[in-house]
């Protein structure tokens, strides 16, 4: 079964959803971090920070970092959570350059690495990490029901989960305002930081589309997934899932 987001696509060329989401952060993978303080006027920040409180009482030590993109999650998480060690995962090697550099800089280099990952199909071991997280970059898989198995998968028995997802308000008068805001604002602006038109149309489409609210917690819970929930922030522009691998799962 496909859900919304899996079936919008940035460029309608007939390749695979993956190959176009790829092409289309490498080409505003410069402009992305400005643009995303813009869009957000910061509030995406907060909202790391509400991720990152949700894992600190767990410690992790191992943490892989889905969809990571330019690092921005993974260098909070590192700075609050000081874990060993921080794996960032995605299929844009622009969009990791670019994290690269964020991390270089600030000397973390061997504690946050990036890697090309497929989300299905990644190449860790079974219960590799003590914690995963993805922000803002679900409603960007191809299968999301795979790529939550995966998540699942190499997650260590006990280990946590912590997506943050972009949605859409249900209440009035922010779903109307959220509505226009992601219909005019976004692609405008998105436009004037990048040539890519493409991208700043996708994006706020694949907002409206994504498995959300009960409908995500549910696809979590199939997957395996133990005290899975949802809490959402901003007037429900941002949601956070999460939920918990069963530690009385044998290991080999």
């Amino acid at each position: 079964m496909k859900y919304g987001s899996e079936k919008i696509v940035p460029y309608n060329t007939g390749e695979q959803k993956k190959v176009q989401v790829k092409r289309m952060f490498d080409s505003i993978a410069g402009a992305y971090d400005p643009l995303n303080r813009t869009l957000s006027l910061g509030i995406d920040l907060i909202w790391r920070k509400r991720g990152i409180r949700y894992l600190q009482p767990f410690a992790p030590g191992t943490i892989l970092d889905i969809a990571t993109g330019t690092g921005d999650l993974a260098i909070a998480m590192y700075e609050k959570l000081k874990p060993d060690h921080i794996t960032g995962a995605d299929i844009s090697e622009g969009m990791m350059e670019v994290g690269r550099k964020k991390v270089e800089k600030k000397g973390l280099s061997g504690q946050i690495t990036f890697e090309y990952q497929d989300c299905t199909s990644f190449t860790y071991p079974d219960h590799s990490f003590d914690a995963v997280t993805a922000a803002f970059g679900v409603r960007n898989f191809e299968d999301i029901s795979q790529g939550l198995a995966e998540m699942y998968r190499v997650l260590k028995p006990g280990g946590h989960l912590m997506i943050l997802e972009l949605s859409t308000p249900e209440h009035f008068p922010m779903k109307q305002l959220y509505t226009l805001y992601s219909k005019t604002v976004i692609p405008y602006i998105g436009q004037l930081f990048s040539k890519e038109k493409a991208a700043y149309q996708y994006l706020p489409t694949s907002i409206q589309v994504v498995a959300q609210g009960q409908q995500m917690v549910d696809l979590l819970k199939q997957q395996g997934f133990i005290h899975a929930r949802v809490k959402t922030f901003t007037f429900g522009i941002c949601s956070m899932y999460t939920g918990e691998k069963n530690n009385q799962i044998h290991t080999r």
